[in-house]
């Protein structure tokens, strides 16, 4: 029986580094993404064609529902044991200058799409009493970062989530956990100042997917079983 995870914001940065790993973990990896087809193909080839592609956007409850109840139904003997909450995007202001529609469309993103993509997976990880759900949040979730409040309060959203729901399905042998990075050198952190911001790292430098990656992995493996409701950093030090 095929091993499927789930990883939403797939085609790229820290998603793709993650899809990459747990297929090398023996998963057949479902790649979520919302329109760049393009780059979804190459992280497939990547993963050496084991996997699939599930375009939809998280944010949207209709469409990610259809999307799921469609591969449920083409999978009637399979189910996603592992789900990575990963997509997500920026759109920095100060709160006085920020457009509702910025405000609403991070959250509706990561947050709205956390609810959207694990709600309809639960039931079958409560059947099998097994399941893997990894929220990606940020350290603007845990410390909050000044031009980022709708940035921090999804994240933080998120952090929260992860804390209840982990006790809700903790006795059916689920896991949920949050990793919070910091800077990881992705298209996300592009038109920063690298230079500037690793005086503030103490590692004096940034982060990359792949070591994000390796921390998906851990948390997703049998040796991680008795951690669930945990916020784990990797942010070089920035923020402890």
């Amino acid at each position: 029986m095929s091993k499927y995870a789930l990883i939403t914001g797939g085609s790229r940065g820290i998603g793709r580094a993650i899809c990459v790993k747990l297929a090398h973990m023996g998963y057949q990896v479902i790649i979520n993404y919302a329109s760049n087809d393009a780059e979804a193909k190459n992280t497939l080839e990547m993963i050496g064609g084991n996997g699939e592609l599930l375009p939809f956007d998280v944010s949207n409850s209709e469409q990610t529902k259809t999307a799921i109840e469609a591969w449920q139904k083409d999978h009637p003997n399979d189910y996603i044991e592992v789900v990575v909450n990963n997509a997500g995007i920026r759109r920095d202001n100060v709160l006085a200058l920020m457009p509702e529609s910025d405000w609403h469309r991070v959250l509706d993103i990561t947050l709205s799409g956390f609810f959207n993509v694990t709600q309809p997976l639960l039931p079958a990880m409560q059947l099998h009493k097994f399941g893997r759900i990894i929220n990606m949040a940020s350290v603007s979730g845990i410390k909050g970062l000044p031009g980022q409040t709708n940035y921090s309060a999804a994240k933080g959203g998120i952090i929260a989530a992860t804390k209840a729901l982990a006790q809700e399905v903790a006795r059916r042998g689920i896991t949920v956990n949050a990793v919070a990075p910091g800077f990881i050198k992705t298209d996300m952190t592009e038109g920063l100042d690298e230079a500037a911001l690793k005086k503030t790292i103490p590692a004096n430098r940034f982060g990359t997917p792949e070591e994000v990656a390796d921390l998906v992995a851990f948390l997703v493996s049998p040796n991680a079983g008795y951690i669930t409701g945990n916020v784990i950093s990797i942010n070089g030090g920035l923020y402890t």
